[in-house]
């Protein structure tokens, strides 16, 4: 068998291990947080977000081991503009997302802070393991500050019932510490597997560590985003899915820029700011604007949505296109 074919084998296991074991480790972490008596909003703001992103943070804090940060960063933006190009802009284009929970609003202005704090952190071209620090501590303030939300949100808001309605019933309490324990050893692992495997195939396409972190990992790692989304979408859960992707790219900033820059702080490829990071604010502020137009109904609608798509593959043809320049 071909290096470069055990080398895709490698992607494709890696990946399905991860999306697998970033569930069962939520569903684990979800049963013990219930059975602890945490309240179902709580646990859906913190411990289901943070499941969402694990596969980033599992895959970022293996390629800054490794000595590859611009993969680390790379994952961290890719995702984030994945996240809002490609998943809002595809479940958009199925059904128009409404905008209505209290809460979602309020994340608003933090996921902007968020993203214009980390570009200011790679816009001289590097990470320091102070700037990582920064941000890890941020990260902790807003899981704090998710918590507080989560205690005193409004009965009557939507994301209540959405996340009372989508959380499973929680197992016994032997079981689900077993599903936290596998599940994170399988992430670790798979997440080896599959940054192993694409640095592979890097080096046969002549892909640089950023645009790979930017591609195939970061469009992999957003899987489970887009298929709980589209499925939110249509189940009419709007807020949740909207709330995933938002929580998402807020721990994209905060855990996983933070944990890149804290395990393998170096200089970054110069094209992590001057294009990616343009692009990663740009889509935040139009995603911003389409949900929360004044004076109309709040919501993104389905050429907002064609939009967008439309932006993510004009996005992936300049990552190509500078390739063979």
């Amino acid at each position: 068998m071909s290096p470069l074919l055990l080398a895709i084998i490698f992607v494709v296991v890696g990946l399905i291990l991860l999306i697998w074991s970033a569930d069962r480790f939520v569903f684990g972490a979800a049963s013990v947080a219930r059975t602890a008596g945490i309240s179902p909003m709580v646990i859906g703001l913190t411990i289901v977000a943070m499941g969402s992103s694990a596969p980033e943070m599992l895959v970022s804090a293996s390629a800054a081991w490794q000595g590859r940060i611009d993969t680390s960063v790379g994952n961290a933006l890719g995702s984030n503009i994945t996240n809002i190009l490609l998943v809002i802009g595809a479940a958009a284009l199925l059904k128009p997302i409404a905008v209505s929970s209290l809460t979602l609003k309020r994340e608003y202005p933090l996921l902007l802070l968020c993203t214009l704090l980390g570009y200011y952190f790679i816009s001289d071209n590097a990470l320091t393991r102070t700037e990582g620090i920064l941000l890890l501590i941020a990260f902790v303030s807003f899981l704090c500050l998710l918590v507080y939300w989560g205690k005193h949100a409004r009965t009557d808001d939507p994301l209540v019932a959405e996340i009372n309605a989508e959380l499973p019933e929680p197992a016994p309490l032997f079981k689900a510490i077993l599903w936290v324990i596998a599940g994170l050893a399988l992430l670790l692992a798979s997440s080896q597997l599959l940054v192993h495997g694409a640095v592979t195939i890097a080096r046969y396409a002549g892909l640089s560590d950023l645009v790979i972190g930017l591609t195939i990992i970061a469009i992999g790692t957003s899987l489970p985003e887009l298929a709980a989304s589209v499925i939110g979408i249509l189940k009419g859960e709007d807020d949740l899915a909207l709330g995933n992707i938002i929580g998402s790219n807020i721990f994209n900033i905060l855990a996983v820029l933070g944990l890149g820059a804290v395990i393998g702080p170096a200089s970054l490829d110069p094209m992590a700011a001057g294009r990616d990071g343009y692009v990663m604010l740009g889509a935040t502020l139009v995603m911003l604007l389409m949900s929360l137009r004044l004076g109309s109904i709040q919501r993104i609608n389905r050429a907002e949505g064609a939009i967008l798509l439309a932006a993510f593959a004009g996005y992936q043809y300049l990552l190509f296109y500078s390739l063979n320049r």
